[in-house]
């Protein structure tokens, strides 16, 4: 579920916590989290609603002015409406954990643990961050093509190393954050 920015502000000022999507099947869950790069949203619920019993109130908790506004937003997307119900949880924790240069030796032990398992059978981590590290900004289909892979699953995998706060999302690519540059020098220094 993609939330844009001005909508994101909104629903951490509090003035939004209610969205609409239409989806063939919905992609988020309620009791589940959002996690963007601009924080964590709480999916508190998530229910089909006909267009017909979408309320004032529902419009006005979503940031429309009417219902032509909503229609406007749903265009002629296939699909079930559903309302799904949001709150701001707090900043996105992976920008801490990427920002952390420095990696203790028990950080380090850790984290090449995680890689090990998933690496599993066929080792992927570790030649995905060199080649990230030698092109930032380089586009996901470029990537995958010089890893062999299809972009869906690269960029899967980019979203996992991501989520160990070793990668960081640009406008077009990805970049190692200074976590994912410390961890690589030093499994390449042990290697």
């Amino acid at each position: 579920m993609l939330i844009n920015a001005a909508d994101f502000e909104a629903i951490v000022a509090g003035r939004v916590d209610t969205a609409f999507r239409r989806w063939v099947r919905p992609t988020v869950k309620a009791g589940g989290t959002l996690t963007t790069s601009a924080g964590v949203l709480a999916i508190e619920a998530v229910d089909a609603v006909a267009l017909n019993a979408v309320s004032d109130d529902d419009l006005k908790r979503a940031g429309y002015a009417d219902r032509a506004a909503l229609d406007a937003m749903l265009g002629k997307r296939e699909g079930t409406l559903h309302r799904i119900r949001l709150r701001y949880l707090g900043v996105d924790p992976r920008l801490a954990l990427r920002d952390a240069a420095a990696l203790s030796d028990e950080d380090a032990a850790e984290l090449s643990q995680t890689i090990e398992r998933m690496d599993g059978a066929t080792p992927w981590v570790r030649v995905t961050l060199e080649l990230i590290g030698q092109r930032p900004g380089a586009p996901a289909q470029d990537l995958a093509e010089l890893l062999g892979r299809e972009k869906t699953k690269f960029k899967s995998n980019v979203r996992r190393l991501k989520s160990l706060g070793l990668t960081e999302s640009l406008t077009v690519g990805y970049r190692l954050s200074p976590r994912g540059e410390a961890w690589l020098s030093r499994a390449t220094a042990s290697a």
